[in-house]
């Protein structure tokens, strides 16, 4: 394994990837994601996502934000310097035009993880494992 490579690795796994580098603690960093394409053993680039909050007083989804994951397969910048409040979030990965693109046919159009949050003080990580007919995910660190 090459230095390079051992240096992403090692970044990953503390979160300080350029991708994520230079950006406010306690807003953009407090939500994060990470989506590999492990059909093919790559980041899934390109692949577009939107961000939605429940809002209980009115029963319905209210859309904070809207993103491309970037070369890596994450998107940053996805509270867009917001912080989050306690509440039920969304997910949804635009799966079905990501595998397009990959000229690949898809069972699933889209992905909707759907998490709450009670814990303000902790970070909430949430990746997306892809194939075209599996998906996987969990609570990362």
């Amino acid at each position: 394994m090459s230095i390079g490579h051992q240096q992403l690795i090692q970044q990953h796994l503390q979160g300080t990837t350029e991708s994520n580098q230079g950006m406010s603690e306690g807003s953009v960093n407090q939500l994060t994601t990470h989506v590999l394409n492990i059909a093919e053993g790559i980041p899934a680039k390109g692949l577009t996502m939107t961000l939605l909050r429940h809002d209980s007083t009115q029963g319905k989804w209210v859309q904070m934000s809207r993103s491309v994951t970037n070369e890596d397969g994450r998107c940053p910048g996805l509270l867009r310097g917001e912080a989050l409040c306690a509440g039920t979030y969304q997910l949804r990965f635009d799966t079905g035009d990501y595998w397009k693109q990959m000229h690949k046919e898809t069972f699933y159009p889209y992905v909707e993880i759907v998490f709450t949050i009670t814990d303000l003080k902790q970070k909430y990580h949430v990746p997306l494992l892809l194939s075209p007919f599996s998906y996987t995910t969990y609570r990362g660190s």
